[in-house]
């Protein structure tokens, strides 16, 4: 194996990890910090998740189809296995959903920091977001671990 596919295998799998660890991480901590209902703490919360996405989730997105690509090409595979084409479904589906799941972080930041400055308790569209970043966080955390298994099984699919 060349120094240049070592290099690329470990960015592709370090910037996998970071994806879903980053993911994983700032979900646990929005939620929980939601369910205690203390303002102090959801609006200290979602600022640090939007920086989160900002600092490692993004470039981790960034960095996986480049890396992915650049593997395909050095090791001279089909771009067009099976088992590539349903990870590439499957990226396209955590993708569109963790676009809006962001920009509801970022309006949950928002309306918390303004209600803390208000002193006045968090607005219904707080809760509708936090509805909505709920159901969209799944399909993209479920997503990313079934493109997780493509990645290290490689299965015949048909």
């Amino acid at each position: 194996m060349s120094n240049a596919y070592l290099l690329i295998r470990t960015i592709h799998i370090l910037s996998a990890t970071l994806l879903l660890g980053t993911g994983l991480g700032t979900a646990f901590h929005m939620w929980f910090a939601h369910r205690t209902g203390d303002l102090h703490a959801i609006a200290a919360v979602s600022a640090n998740v939007v920086l989160a996405d900002f600092l490692f989730t993004t470039p981790a997105i960034i960095a996986q189809p480049l890396s992915g690509v650049a593997l395909i090409w050095l090791q001279h595979g089909d771009p067009w296995a099976p088992w590539l084409i349903a990870a590439y479904a499957l990226y396209v589906v955590a993708g569109t959903s963790w676009l809006p799941v962001v920009g509801l972080q970022i309006r949950v930041r928002d309306l918390a920091r303004a209600a803390l400055a208000a002193g006045r308790p968090l607005p219904p569209e707080y809760h509708h977001c936090m509805q909505l970043w709920f159901r969209l966080g799944w399909p993209a955390f479920a997503a990313v671990l079934a493109i997780f298994w493509l990645m290290t099984a490689q299965p015949r699919l048909w």
